[in-house]
């Protein structure tokens, strides 16, 4: 049986709050900032939402610190952190409504953790999840492009070297701060920064991935800001060199906001759907929901997956390459679990142990 949920799907993608709960709320703040109060619908499993931005935050553009997140911005930084029952957005520069916009995307502020929950809760696979960790939320983005390029980037290394990679991509095209905000020192580089960048830190086949990636941001033939038509962004991403569908998913899942996109080639998914494969399609329209409840208890659990992070919401990922039956046939046969990122190359290769994203 299908799950459904009592709340319309915001354009087909993620359950929305009504005007109350989604409405920020402006309070006091110091001269030259901004602070609102986002509402949100409780529970939320904040800590882990930390946990997951921690491990895969690109430096001098974005940190998690003493229980927030903070993010560079167009005009300025933000911050959030969690405050009883709503989320404080603490930011500088001239744009407060789209960075409450970006705040609410990033930590999936619009869900309706009860109904998720419940939906969820029906299937004895996900119902210790939903017990230990009510109210366990899909990581967002601050930006869809930025989250694309940090996707291609993780490619067949681990968490921690991905970030890394991106970090290099910052230091050489992003824009640097006039007044650096501690950690935070560059803003992340644009799609036309990036589109004909040399690159040469990068293997050359996810150089022209990203290259490819920006191009196409840069010309509006793609979309990965919210409320985008997550089909037209799939087959735009499964168009370019070097993404496949592990990858094209993913990013759907982050930064579309696509409530049941659904990596199906990741290893964690895929073993814990080994002994009944249609599993999955009973979780609709929740899958993202349901691919993060497995991920997090893979990584909590001994001897699972945690890859480089050691965190909750971490899970792995099988190839993401075209090439895939080889892939699958390899990852089957035993093998010491590695800290490797899912490829979405045309070559297949073999990865176990993946932290996602």
């Amino acid at each position: 049986m299908a799950f459904s949920l009592r709340d319309p799907m915001d354009g087909g993608n993620r359950p929305r709050t009504d005007g109350r709960a989604g409405r920020r709320v402006p309070a006091m703040a110091p001269a030259g900032e901004t602070l609102q109060r986002l509402p949100l619908r409780p529970p939320i499993a904040w800590a882990p939402l930390l946990a997951w931005l921690a491990a895969r935050a690109i430096p001098g553009v974005e940190t998690v610190a003493g229980g927030a997140y903070a993010h560079t911005t167009a005009t300025g930084t933000a911050t959030l952190s969690l405050a009883g029952d709503h989320v404080e957005l603490r930011a500088t520069g001239g744009d407060p409504d789209g960075d409450a916009r970006r705040a609410r995307h990033l930590a999936d502020l619009d869900a309706d953790p009860e109904a998720i929950d419940a939906a969820l809760a029906r299937d004895p696979l996900l119902a210790p999840s939903v017990a230990a960790l009510p109210g366990l939320r899909v990581p967002g983005c601050w930006d869809g492009f930025e989250l694309g390029v940090r996707a291609i980037l993780g490619q067949q290394v681990s968490v921690a070297a991905a970030s890394r990679l991106a970090g290099r991509v910052v230091a050489a095209h992003g824009e640097p701060l006039a007044e650096p905000a501690g950690a935070l020192t560059h803003r992340f580089p644009t799609p036309e920064a990036l589109a004909d960048a040399p690159l040469p830190f990068l293997p050359a086949q996810r150089a022209r991935a990203v290259r490819a990636l920006a191009a196409a941001t840069a010309a509006a033939d793609l979309d990965l800001g919210p409320g985008a038509d997550p089909a037209r962004a799939r087959e735009r991403l499964l168009a370019l060199p070097g993404v496949g569908p592990w990858t094209a998913e993913y990013v759907a899942m982050r930064a579309l906001h696509d409530a049941d996109a659904f990596p199906a080639s990741d290893l964690v998914l895929r073993r814990a759907l080994a002994a009944d494969p249609g599993r999955a399609a009973r979780w609709r329209p929740l899958r993202a929901y349901a691919a993060m409840r497995l991920w997090s208890a893979a990584s909590s659990s001994p001897g699972g997956p945690t890859g480089a992070t050691g965190a909750g919401g971490s899970g792995t990922a099988a190839s993401d390459g075209r090439a895939g039956a080889a892939t699958a046939a390899a990852a089957a046969r035993p093998r010491r679990v590695r800290s490797h990122q899912a490829s979405s190359s045309t070559t297949s290769a073999t990865t176990t142990g993946t932290v996602a994203g």
